[in-house]
């Protein structure tokens, strides 16, 4: 707990401290690899080479500072990093580490202004978020190890099979190889995947993009490019690889209630909301289900579409949005007409994931329609990003 003087000296120099964030954010990370490299496997390069990481970092330290007068509150903020990390089996030992090139990199950054007094200010503040958030994944871990089929750590999952969902979106069926039950998830969520490629360790995470079955486990995922993993999964791995998942996480899940849903999707993003519209549709909710994509082609889960709108014609509405092409209700893009046209009522609530620029979108219009924000749901496939963001 910091003394009543630690709080004075916190905030006094948070202002300052965020002025340089960023700069201390940027240095934190180089600083960190070289020192622990066995570290380095845990972060994505595409997003640190983006500054996608450091902003989410620092974006994270502010959040606490502000918020740490209210315990509950600090805690449904954190939610979001709490789940990133059970997704990546964080442990207790690897928090002295990102405190240790923190405190390194402000002290780098501002110099002389660090006294001993503040330095160790701001090493108690650390330690009290580290021991806040070690608390939350605990309890995550541990609730996840007791369900059936549930584990800690990591397992072990070969994969099954595979299916070609779209020109660039391939679907991996993940079994057990201990042939064992898996435990059931929310949909909605992702599951962080583990495994080595040229011999380096890497970590990913992949929205588990169909419901429970106590059986499998199902991740669809579009080839980038230049995405190193995206590439291994599409050119390199075939039915019988194994590869190793940790626990289910992610907070983008259905919020109870008989409300109906508007579900807006561009591209890969439909992965987290079709097992989300197949469990409310399960529940006798309705749904208007949008989705955007390149043209028929990059048009991923069709047959799947079909038949959720064969089995609940009444509550389903489903929507193609194509950019180009003749094939779909509409040629363009979601904007906020369409939305308008296809919203049903003020009070539904709206879940959309796609590339920033798609939810930066989503969100404005949907505010100018008359949406409360508490009834606005959206996940970033990379780090937190504020979707106002530039």
């Amino acid at each position: 707990m910091l003394t009543h003087e630690q709080e004075k000296l916190i905030n006094a120099t948070a202002p300052v401290v965020a002025e340089h964030l960023n700069a201390i954010t940027q240095r934190f990370y180089p600083l960190m690899f070289t020192r622990y490299p066995e570290v380095k496997p845990l972060f994505n390069e595409v997003h640190q080479q983006s500054g996608g990481q450091p902003r989410a970092l620092a974006n994270a330290v502010l959040a606490y500072v502000q918020l740490r007068g209210n315990p509950a509150q600090a805690r449904a903020t954190l939610d979001v990093v709490v789940s990133k990390h059970v997704s990546l089996g964080i442990l207790p030992e690897q928090y002295p580490i990102v405190g240790e090139c923190l405190l390194a990199a402000i002290g780098e950054v501002l110099g002389d202004a660090v006294t001993p007094e503040i330095a160790d200010a701001w090493g108690a503040l650390y330690n009290e978020l580290a021991a806040l958030l070690i608390d939350l994944e605990d309890q995550r871990y541990r609730e996840f190890e007791q369900r059936p089929g549930g584990w800690r750590g990591t397992r072990r999952f070969k994969i099954a099979s595979t299916q070609q969902e779209s020109a660039l979106i391939r679907s991996f069926i993940l079994e057990p190889e201990d042939g064992g039950r898996v435990a059931e998830h929310e949909p909605g969520q992702y599951i962080g995947v583990r495994l080595t490629i040229n011999g380096e360790l890497v970590y990913r995470h992949y929205s588990l993009s169909d419901t429970p079955n106590g059986q499998s486990y199902r991740i669809s995922i579009k080839r980038e490019e230049q995405g190193q993993v995206s590439r291994h999964f599409h050119d390199v791995l075939q039915p019988g690889d194994t590869l190793e998942l940790l626990p289910p996480a992610g907070d983008l899940t259905l919020i109870e209630g008989d409300e109906p849903l508007l579900l807006a999707s561009g591209g890969v993003g439909q992965t987290p909301l079709l097992p989300m519209a197949r469990h409310a549709l399960s529940l006798g909710r309705q749904v208007i289900y949008l989705h955007a994509a390149l043209d028929a082609d990059h048009q991923a889960f069709k047959g799947e579409l079909e038949a959720l709108k064969s089995e609940y014609p009444q509550r389903l509405k489903a929507v193609r949005i194509h950019e180009r092409g003749n094939e779909a209700e509409h040629i363009g893009r979601i904007d906020r007409s369409l939305l308008a046209h296809y919203l049903p009522d003020l009070k539904a609530r709206c879940y959309f994931v796609g590339p920033q620029g798609f939810m930066t979108a989503i969100n404005s219009a949907l505010s100018e329609l008359g949406v409360d924000k508490d009834r606005r749901h959206f996940e970033h496939f990379g780090p937190s990003r504020p979707l106002d963001a530039a």
